[in-house]
């Protein structure tokens, strides 16, 4: 059978292409530019934003796991994008449409959050059989945003409580859905602990030897209250795996 995985060379899509190689599946990453395509993969060539290649790129293949990402036009990209994506699949007789989706982001209200619960509906509206996961933060987020506030001298702190998990624990539930029948929303993962980021980002300091100014990320309103009060989080879902610091020394 014929995974396609819709940005597969982003940061998840490309582990779970590499995931899904390894298993002896035949991929096509579906993207709108082939840089980056792995060796052993097929590259198809989409546009989320438009529907282009889309009946094209998912002729013959029996489930689709969608990586796609975007912030700045996440409702293009992400809401708009899935409603293409999944009636193309519907047409084209997909058997499975598995996507990511991000603990908590019904608790937050944050825009991006916002188009990612939209994404959700749009998904379980649509006529193909499909499969939801919620994760997260990847470690590499924490990290972008550890070294984007060092540039400035700072490094953020607060009681706001992130639960970091690594990207290639979350590749590796997408591969297995895709491969088994659609489960509509499968259980959340998470990584091994809730830390602060007072925590977090002191770890990251020692570990990148980056020495900065604390800086109190204030907790403010509904979204402050909410993070602080560990929304994007969820225990129960916590996965064995190298937490934050260990990531940092390893990763």
């Amino acid at each position: 059978m014929t995974v396609a995985v819709v940005g597969g060379t982003g940061t998840l899509g490309s582990l779970v292409v590499a995931d899904l190689l390894g298993r002896g599946e035949r991929v096509a990453v579906l993207s709108r530019r082939p840089t980056g395509v792995p060796a052993g993969a097929e590259h198809r060539h989409v546009d989320l934003t438009t529907g282009a290649g889309l009946d094209l790129a998912l002729d013959g293949v029996h489930a689709v796991v969608d990586a796609a990402n975007s912030q700045k036009g996440a409702k293009e990209t992400l809401v708009e994008g899935t409603r293409r994506l999944a009636a193309a699949g519907a047409r084209a007789g997909v058997a499975n449409h598995v996507t990511i989706s991000i603990v908590g982001i019904d608790l937050v209200p944050m825009s991006y959050y916002k188009a990612k619960l939209a994404q959700e509906e749009a998904l379980a509206a649509s006529e193909v059989p499909w499969t939801l996961l919620r994760a997260t933060q990847f470690h590499q987020l924490l990290d972008s945003a550890f070294a984007a506030a060092a540039r400035f001298g700072v490094r953020p702190t607060g009681e706001v409580k992130v639960q970091p998990i690594d990207p290639a624990i979350v590749a590796g539930r997408l591969a297995e859905a895709s491969l088994a029948a659609p489960a509509g929303r499968l259980p959340d993962v998470g990584g091994p602990r809730v830390q602060t980021l007072t925590e977090l980002s002191g770890a990251w300091a020692t570990a990148r030897g980056k020495r900065r100014l604390p800086l109190r990320v204030p907790a403010w309103g509904k979204m402050g209250k909410a993070l602080t009060a560990g929304a994007i989080c969820d225990e129960r879902a916590a996965t064995p795996g190298q937490d934050f610091e260990e990531w940092l020394r390893h990763g």
